[in-house]
Formats: C-alpha cells, sequence, structure tokens
C-alpha cells in the first residue's frame, strides 16, 4: 500500500519528536484524527507523564490525552528505535538563539541524526521547528541522502512551518491554515495530504525555502510593528499624550491600519527569536536586513525602559528602587499560560535586583522560577502584602488578577499592559 493511501486510510504510523508546547498539540490533534501517534522526546519526565495520561501543556485537556493513550492512539518514548516502524515522523524541537544572537540548530541536527539509523524507503519526514531559509535542506536532506535514500523517491521531505498560539482560545491547528513546501512536488503532495487530515485548509508552496521565509515574514511583521508602537509610546509619554488612547482612536479606521500594542519587551518562542534567524542567514548573502536589527533593538531596550519609569514612579513619591519592596504581577510572556520563555519579566527582575530591589512576585500559572541563581515562589496576594510593597509592577495582565483591588490598596502600580485602564485612583502610572 502506498503512503498516500495509507495517510487516506488512516492506517499510517506517525511519530512526533518533541512533545513541548508545538509537539505535544500536534500530536493529540492527529491522535484525535484517529492516527496511532508515537511521541518521541528525550525528557524522560515528559514521556511518563504521558504515558500515564498525564498533561503540561496549558491549552490541553488532560481528559483527552488519557483518552487517547488508554485507547492505544497515543503513546510515548524516549527510544529512536520506534521511527523504523513509522511511516510519518515531524520533528518539532526547539530553535533557539545562542548568547551572541546566532541560530542554535543542534536540536534539530541532534534529531535527524537520532533518526537516519532507523529510516527506511517510503517514509515522509517534515521539520516543523522554525529556521532560516535553507535549513530543511542543508541540515536534513544531507543526512538523508548520506544514508543513501533519494529524497523525492525513497523517502519525501517537507517543511511546515508551526503556527501554535498558546493561550489563543480561538485558533486551534485545525482552524488555521497549514504552509506546506517540499524538496519536490511529490514530498509537498504528500505532505499536504498528511495535513489535510487535521487541518481545514493547506497552503502548499514551491519549496522548504519559501515555507521557512513565510513562517519568517510572519514574525518579523509582528516584532516589527510592535517595535515600532513601542517607540511610539516612548515619545507619547515625553509629550505627555495616552499611546493607549491613540490606538484606540486610530484602530477606528476601517482600512490601512491594524492595532499593535505597547509593552515590557519581546517574550516566547517566536517573536524575539525568528527574526534573527534571517538577519544570520541574510549575510551570508551580503543583505543586512536593518528594519530586524533596528526592531530587535528597540524591543531589546524595552525592560530598561520599565525599569527607567519604575525608578522614575518611585522618585516622585521620594523613594528609589534601592532597598524598595517590588511586586511584579505576571511573569509569563503573555497572559493566561505558563510559559516564561524569553518573558521580559525575567529581565526587568534582574535589573531590579541589580539595583538593590527587594522582589517578589505573584503568577497564578507559574509556581516558581530562578533567575541569576535566585529562586522565586509566587506569592499571595492580599491587602496586607500589597500595603508593605513600596511598588506594584503589572508585567502581564492575566484575566484571573484582581486588578480593582490592587489598584485600590496598592500605594503605587506601574502599570506596563494597561490593565487598570479602568481604574483612576491617582496612584497609577503607566509605561
Amino acid at each position: 500500500m502506498s503512503l498516500k493511501d495509507k495517510i487516506s486510510k488512516k492506517t499510517v504510523k506517525i511519530g512526533i519528536v518533541g512533545l513541548g508546547y508545538v509537539g505535544l498539540p500536534l500530536a493529540v490533534e492527529m491522535a484525535q484524527a484517529g492516527f496511532n501517534v508515537t511521541g518521541i522526546d528525550v525528557d524522560g519526565k515528559k514521556v511518563s507523564m504521558i504515558s500515564k495520561g498525564k498533561n503540561y501543556i496549558p491549552d490541553l485537556d488532560e481528559n483527552t490525552i488519557k483518552s487517547l493513550v488508554k485507547d492505544g492512539y497515543l503513546e510515548a518514548t524516549s527510544d529512536f528505535n520506534i521511527v523504523k516502524n513509522l511511516d510519518v515522523i515531524i520533528i518539532c524541537v526547539p530553535t533557539p538563539l545562542n548568547k551572541m544572537r546566532e541560530p542554535d540548530t543542534s536540536y534539530i541536527s541532534s534529531s535527524i541524526n537520532s533518526i537516519s539509523p532507523h529510516l527506511k524507503k517510503g517514509q515522509l519526514i517534515i521539520l516543523e521547528s522554525t529556521s532560516y531559509p535553507g535549513t530543511t535542506e542543508e541540515i536534513i536532506l544531507p543526512v538523508i541522502e548520506k544514508c543513501g535514500f533519494r529524497v523525492g523517491e525513497d523517502i519525501h521531505l517537507a517543511f511546515s512551518p508551526e503556527r501554535v498560539d498558546p493561550g489563543n482560545k480561538g485558533f486551534s491547528i485545525k482552524n488555521t491554515p497549514k504552509v506546506v513546501g517540499g524538496v519536490t512536488k511529490k514530498c509537498t503532495d504528500i505532505a499536504s495530504l498528511m495535513y489535510a487530515q487535521i487541518a481545514d485548509e493547506v497552503i502548499s508552496v514551491s519549496s522548504p525555502k519559501t515555507a521557512e521565509m513565510t513562517k519568517l515574514l510572519e514574525n518579523i511583521f509582528r516584532c516589527v510593528n510592535i517595535a515600532l508602537v513601542n517607540e511610539i509610546m516612548i515619545l507619547c509619554n515625553r509629550m505627555g499624550i495616552d499611546v493607549w488612547e491613540v490606538i484606540k482612536a486610530a484602530s477606528t479606521k476601517p482600512f490601512g491600519f491594524m492595532p499593535f500594542y505597547p509593552g515590557p519587551g519581546l517574550g516566547g518562542h517566536c517573536i524575539p527569536i525568528d527574526p534573527f534567524y534571517l538577519s544570520w542567514k541574510a549575510k551570508e548573502y551580503d543583505f543586512y536586513t536593518e528594519f530586524i536589527e533596528l526592531a530587535g533593538k528597540v524591543n531589546q531596550n524595552m525592560p530598561y525602559y520599565v525599569v527607567t519609569r519604575i525608578s522614575e514612579a518611585l522618585n516622585d513619591v521620594q523613594k528609589s528602587i534601592n532597598g524598595s519592596k517590588i511586586l511584579i504581577l505576571g511573569v509569563a510572556y503573555k497572559k493566561d499560560i505558563d510559559d516564561l520563555r524569553e518573558s521580559p519579566a525575567l529581565e526587568i527582575i534582574k535589573i531590579l535586583k541589580e539595583r538593590g530591589a527587594h522582589i517578589s512576585y505573584h503568577d497564578p500559572y507559574i509556581s516558581e522560577f530562578e533567575v541569576e541563581g535566585s529562586i522565586f515562589n509566587s506569592q499571595h496576594v492580599n491587602e496586607k502584602m500589597l500595603e508593605e510593597k513600596d511598588c506594584v509592577v503589572v508585567i502581564t495582565d492575566h484575566s484571573n488578577v484582581d486588578y480593582n483591588f490592587i489598584a485600590k490598596k496598592a500605594s503605587l502600580v506601574v502599570d506596563t499592559r494597561n490593565a487598570l485602564n479602568d481604574f483612576d485612583y491617582g496612584n497609577i502610572v503607566k509605561i
């Protein structure tokens, strides 16, 4: 039976390498569609949790995972030997930046090197990890060919960028269009057929490079526009203008304007990282992506700007950062999730600590984390606690935080998210 027939009849066996915020939701979606799915991860804790039907991704329902495991549609392992029994292998591993802000593709390389000894004819390999244009053909393709397989004939290879938005209840894998680009047309057709089983719409493009660039453009668009509105916010502050009121008014225009909102800095697995993959690769072509570099500079400086505003707010009440008791509200990179990756809260806390502040935090989704060797635990917010703090700083505007209570009881609040816009108690400072 051909691979296409197996996909259409749902007898194809699927492996997902990397069971994080991208891989596990994809594995669950495919298992719910009736496919037998094996998650592969070197993290034994994740494998153990899935095997027991436990969940560690907030957007997923634990009962769903438990049911899929019980019924045999979903399993997990750390053993790459399973690859020889699979028909489709999808790689969903991290692609961070190193300390020099250069791409770290070591997780991709490690994955394909672990997979390659177990490859067989007729398989489909798809990379979903975001990277620079050329990654699929420069890193994965040579390993497959070194094993003696002809891509497009013996084994099929494609790239399809993940479009996961943690915490977004409106868009899922099913109703978010899937972009697919294969090394050959046959690769594209087979990979597109695979995703058509779980996604309402599949967009086929001419090559993996095109698909890789598509993902980068999506996130660069957001990065640049967020940098623009952050810069406008800083100017508005100097001019005595409420930038949030400006954005609200500009948003009434029914054409030619899309609202973006300022904040304490960028966080997450995409926007703070992905643009630099392209700026790094562009240098190979003697090209410098000046918009990306400038946007990166503006956004990376936002935590320092927030600390400056905290310092100014404290100064207005005859206090300094040094020795002040500061409560951070929300440390996740966005509202209503437990994800700390690249969160601006971490840099803000680091800077405040260096300047002598005594830091505590509250986040209903994150009970503990570490910054520069210091362990922090989420504190319960009550009236007595707020009275003891010199300043409260809103970094993440979680839906289940009572900001009205905080605005009433805190002596000073620095709001980086406009979370307290509905309250006017005279103690609120916007960034």
